[in-house]
């Protein structure tokens, strides 16, 4: 696997192998109940278990992103995050070498929750809902986690539609890259946004030719966790869907996944574990599409 270098803080990091973004969703109509949190102690417990259990990152989200999920105001989305943001962050102090990724696509949102104790932004529009979004992570010199999403979180199941799936995320990728590069935002993270405006072939034909988006240079971060095109493949739930999100984590990190973004830490730990054992020296090559 690349060793990819982050800087966070002043301190430079290393993503020699891979890491585990926790979820915390100050929301109350999260798509997985278990995720969703409703008080600064109980959002302190919460990333302390994470913390222990071999996460770096801790993702705070103040508004569902869920297909169809009602809009938020910014008001009630800092509502949600003002007091459990800096609950977090005490806990952190225990964790050195620890972060917290704000969850937003709001420039203003992001602003106060870096200002409030958090280090990255996880941006899920990668800036067409909000573009000042760069220009607060550029302000703040701080890791960037740039999403692609076709449409918004009220239209993007609707009806999504691509030329080539995994072409046009990567040409989307490249347009906005060296934008962000051009204004000093240097780390950034790609997610390809499963689930946020695609078809479950089209969740699942990404995930088959993850490898090809290691040609952009840039980590990769997955998020499968729990979600629809596992259950809905499954016919399970989102509860009973633990067991199938393993398996696609696996083979995210075989597609070279450097950072998970999961519900369940220690599942996900456990993953990383034997994927290391499986692959001591990384994932070397692997068959682009085009080479198959």
């Amino acid at each position: 696997m690349p060793e990819f270098l982050l800087q966070c803080q002043g301190t430079i990091h290393t993503l020699s192998t891979p890491w585990i973004m926790g979820i915390l969703n100050s929301t109350p109509d999260s798509f997985y109940a278990g995720s969703r949190l409703n008080a600064p102690e109980e959002a302190a417990e919460r990333t302390r278990t994470m913390l222990n259990s071999g996460a770096r990152i801790i993702d705070i989200g103040g508004y569902s992103s869920r297909p169809g999920a009602d809009p938020v105001t910014p008001e009630q989305e800092w509502n949600r995050l003002k007091e459990v943001i800096p609950a977090v962050s005490e806990v952190l102090k225990d964790f050195p070498g620890c972060f917290i990724s704000v969850d937003t696509f709001r420039a203003e949102i992001a602003d106060k929750a870096l200002n409030s104790g958090a280090h990255w932004i996880n941006d899920i529009s990668g800036g067409n809902l909000d573009p000042e979004i760069y220009h607060v992570a550029a302000a703040h010199r701080c890791p960037y986690i740039i999403m692609h999403m076709q449409g918004n979180p009220s239209t993007m199941q609707l009806n999504p539609t691509y030329t080539h799936v995994t072409q046009d995320i990567i040409g989307f990728f490249s347009e906005k890259l060296p934008v962000l590069h051009d204004m000093g935002i240097h780390d950034t993270i790609v997610d390809v946004g499963f689930g946020f405006g695609k078809t479950l072939e089209q969740n699942y034909q990404l995930l088959r030719e993850l490898n090809a988006f290691q040609l952009l240079g840039r980590p990769i971060l997955t998020g499968v966790s729990r979600k629809s095109m596992i259950y809905k493949a499954l016919e399970v739930s989102a509860e009973e869907s633990l067991n199938g999100t393993t398996a696609l984590h696996m083979a995210a990190l075989l597609g070279g996944t450097q950072i998970l973004r999961v519900h369940d830490v220690a599942e996900a730990a456990e993953t990383i574990n034997l994927f290391n054992r499986l692959m001591p020296d990384g994932v070397q090559h692997l068959l682009q599409p085009w080479e198959r």
